[in-house]
């Protein structure tokens, strides 16, 4: 948005000094061919004055020194002809070339009784001579023209240093203007970054992410406060909440776990029959409640936790999680291997998070990978990023039900009778989340199902 902001005033400012030394060269390059016109064009009247009293041959004389010694001082051309178009005097370099047609045409109007009113606009390109002409005597009694091509050498270097001067002040003025524009741009942005940050903390899970700057326009001053006193209020909302999860949790166990005990006391006392299998079921329903407080405590737990990502050795700990992990395995006659890990691997995440979570990824597979299947475990470095990647052969689940897969309780209906809370992925997802990562599920073909967790590498 700041550069967006940037380039607006940028292409503001340059149209508008554009706009004012555009118009204002143009002003002092016309008001120099006047000036031209008006200098040369007092001594074109005097050459025809000189031409109208012109009677003898000490007349011409005269004349021809005149214009001799003007030509020689300024480098003019100067002709003087008469109606029929015959040259009575002439001196000064040959521009019939570069003249030309301009010359023919002052000369006609010259011829008519009119002077030239008007010299093309000099630039410092061109041109290199402009024409005048005026005519000697005046009305009906016109008897002839006098014609001056002037060199603009003079005129155009003026004209170039002018334009250069005003080139200089325009670039000085854009660049000032262009470091007010950084500094105002830099002032307005500096609290919309601020929030943006704190949007991405809260958005993150740090709910002590709060704007700070006190700088910008009252207007964005007035967003940060409002912005602060909603993020209290949500995060006080959302700490109450977890709390309540937490204490209602902690506070179940204990009567839960007596309630468990008490049952496994009476089991002798019942007799064998249909009420034998209902205490079972109602022990089994239990500890299943026993096992999902266990889940949501996990859960409030890391959702209420405060620590800040660190740097983790993400190859060892698959490899000892892998190590702890194989005697469960072996047991339940399913081989798990880590065959893809690479060395050197490490990320950021929350304080023991790598271990956390590959817990809860081979933890799950080890639920519904039955005998005989094989679940294998992947790090790779990939895109600036740790990938940890679980892959088992087992039944997996339909593709309609992937997505639904990291929901909290989310089970699929052929696996309700599988012992667990429904709690794991969606422990596994938060940590990965507050860790600055990502965790993904897939189907693995041709059957199976394959979980993977993306951390920032270090």
């Amino acid at each position: 948005m700041r550069r967006r902001l940037l380039a607006v005033l940028m292409v503001l400012m340059g149209a508008a000094t554009l706009l004012l030394s555009l118009p204002l060269a143009g002003s002092y390059a016309d008001g120099r061919s006047e000036h031209l016109l008006l200098e040369r064009r007092s001594e074109a009247v005097r050459f025809a004055d000189l031409a109208d009293r012109m009677r003898t041959d000490a007349d011409r004389t005269e004349l021809t020194t005149e214009i001799r010694r003007y030509a020689e001082l300024y480098g003019t051309s100067v002709t003087v002809v008469d109606t029929a178009e015959r040259t009575l005097a002439w001196t000064g370099p040959d521009t019939s070339s570069s003249a030309g047609s301009r010359a023919q045409e002052a000369l006609h109007r010259a011829l008519t009784g009119r002077s030239t009113e008007r010299l093309p606009t000099i630039r410092p390109w061109g041109p290199d001579t402009v024409v005048l002409a005026e005519p000697v005597g005046r009305d009906e009694r016109v008897s002839g023209a006098v014609l001056l091509t002037v060199p603009t050498d003079a005129a155009r270097r003026d004209v170039s240093l002018r334009w250069s001067l005003i080139a200089a002040g325009a670039l000085t003025a854009f660049s000032a203007a262009a470091l007010v524009a950084v500094g105002t741009a830099r002032w307005l942005m500096r609290p919309v970054r601020d929030l943006d940050r704190a949007v991405e903390g809260l958005a993150s899970g740090r709910l002590k992410a709060r704007a700070v700057s006190d700088t910008g326009p009252p207007e964005l001053r007035s967003l940060r406060q409002h912005f602060n006193t909603m993020a209290e209020a949500v995060a006080d909302s959302i700490g109450r909440q977890r709390d309540f999860v937490a204490d209602a949790s902690h506070q179940l166990r204990n009567p839960l776990a007596t309630l468990v005990l008490q049952l496994e006391n009476v089991e002798q006392h019942v007799s064998p029959g249909p009420g034998r299998a209902e205490h079972a079921r109602a022990l089994d329903e239990a500890e299943r409640l026993e096992e999902l407080l266990d889940g949501l405590l996990a859960l409030a737990r890391v959702e209420s936790g405060s620590s800040e990502p660190v740097e983790q050795d993400v190859s060892r700990a698959v490899r000892e999680r892998v190590v702890a992990w194989t005697p469960v395995f072996g047991a339940a006659g399913v081989e798990l291997t880590a065959s893809a890990v690479a060395d050197g691997l490490r990320a950021r995440a929350l304080p023991d998070a790598v271990g956390r979570i590959l817990d809860a990824l081979i933890d799950n597979a080890a639920k519904f990978v039955p005998s005989g299947g094989h679940v294998e475990v992947r790090a790779v470095r990939r895109d600036g990023e740790v990938a940890l990647r679980v892959v088992d052969d087992g039944p997996g689940v339909s593709e309609e039900q992937v997505p639904l897969l990291l929901r909290r309780f989310a089970r699929a209906p052929e696996h309700q009778n599988v012992p667990g809370s429904g709690l794991g992925l969606a422990i596994a997802d938060e940590l990965a989340r507050l860790s600055g990562g990502r965790l993904g599920v897939s189907g693995h073909a041709p059957h199976g199902l394959a979980v993977e967790v993306r951390l920032p590498s270090c």
